[in-house]
């Protein structure tokens, strides 16, 4: 009698012991996972803060620089190809477009020396360089993420849960798009 309760109890906590393993293991990637959508909907949102703010600022430059036109729609079809995308890769390479064609609009600014002294414009331009500081900062903590959650869903035993319960495998890290270290041309 004393023996069966013994190898009861034993059995009883080998798999409580299995459970908690097995809880921890999913829960953890499931936070991880959660950590890196929280991540990239911070990028999202300091994108959209970006895209917001530069309509004034092609409204403060359309006043001065009344020839510019080509350069006002590729801002504009920039920023519509942001908001018609869907996937991770769509959005950098939309992000990727907008950053260039504000960094031809803030060029182009330097050519009008009225424009560089309004009060509205350096307001602006400040705005947008704190909002690309959030963007650069909001990167990072995404990738750092996406690093805590590739460090173990790539370990044992969580690798196995991966598979078993069809976690991602690895995330994509955040990265520039290709070309985005050239600076923009510009020609007048």
């Amino acid at each position: 009698m004393k023996k069966g309760y013994i190898v009861f109890l034993v059995a009883v906590a080998i798999l409580f012991s299995a459970y908690q393993a097995f809880k921890f293991q999913y829960n953890r990637l499931v936070l991880l996972d959660q950590k890196v959508q929280e991540s990239w909907s911070q990028i999202e949102n300091v994108l959209q803060r970006r895209n917001d703010l530069i309509p004034n600022l092609v409204e403060t430059v359309k006043g001065y620089a009344k020839h510019e036109k080509e350069l006002f729609l590729e801002v504009t079809e920039a920023r519509s190809r942001w908001a018609g995308a869907k996937t991770v890769k769509e959005k950098e390479a939309a992000a990727g477009g907008i950053s260039g064609v504000l960094s031809r609009l803030l060029l182009v600014a330097e050519n009008y020396p009225e424009l560089k002294a309004s009060g509205n414009f350096l307001s602006l331009q400040d705005e947008l360089a704190g909002a690309e500081n959030r963007i650069a900062v909001e990167r990072k903590r995404y990738n750092e993420s996406v690093n805590g959650y590739n460090s173990i869903a790539k370990s044992f035993p969580a690798i196995l849960f991966v598979r078993l319960f069809k976690f991602d495998g690895e995330k994509e890290y955040f990265q520039s798009v290709e070309g985005s270290s050239i600076p923009p041309a510009v020609q007048f």
